[in-house]
């Protein structure tokens, strides 16, 4: 007894996945993609602006136990006020030393002296 022969029937190429890695990697580049604006923080390279300092101190220490003004210790929310009474334009420098305070304290500095509108600040360690 002979068993015919089947027909063969011609493979076709599977794209499925093929497919399935091109959307995987269009929802991977979708997700790392940046749609809005970056947002940074202008500074002033230390030493460009020259000039003789006028006025009273105005150093603001930022430690790991909190903001000192002069060696005061001052809250965040209120560092602007206790610099208003030092200052005699919104155009005098600050300066802002840094100690072993976190990142996220030291932004968290800028952006209520810069809210508070003292645009001058002379970051040092």
């Amino acid at each position: 007894m002979r068993i015919a022969a089947l027909p063969r029937r011609r493979r076709r190429l599977n794209l499925t996945p093929m497919i399935d890695v091109v959307l995987l990697l269009l929802v991977f580049f979708m997700m790392v993609s940046r749609f809005g604006g970056m947002q940074g923080m202008p500074l002033a390279v230390a030493g460009s602006g020259g000039g003789a300092w006028s006025g009273p101190p105005r150093l603001v220490s930022l430690g790991a136990d909190g903001v000192a003004l002069n060696g005061v210790a001052v809250p965040v929310e209120g560092l602007v006020a206790a610099l208003r009474p030092l200052m005699a334009s919104a155009e005098d420098p600050v300066v802002l030393r840094t100690g072993d305070a976190a990142v996220q304290a030291l932004v968290a500095v800028l952006d209520g002296l810069r809210a508070g509108g003292i645009t001058r600040v002379i970051v040092v360690e």
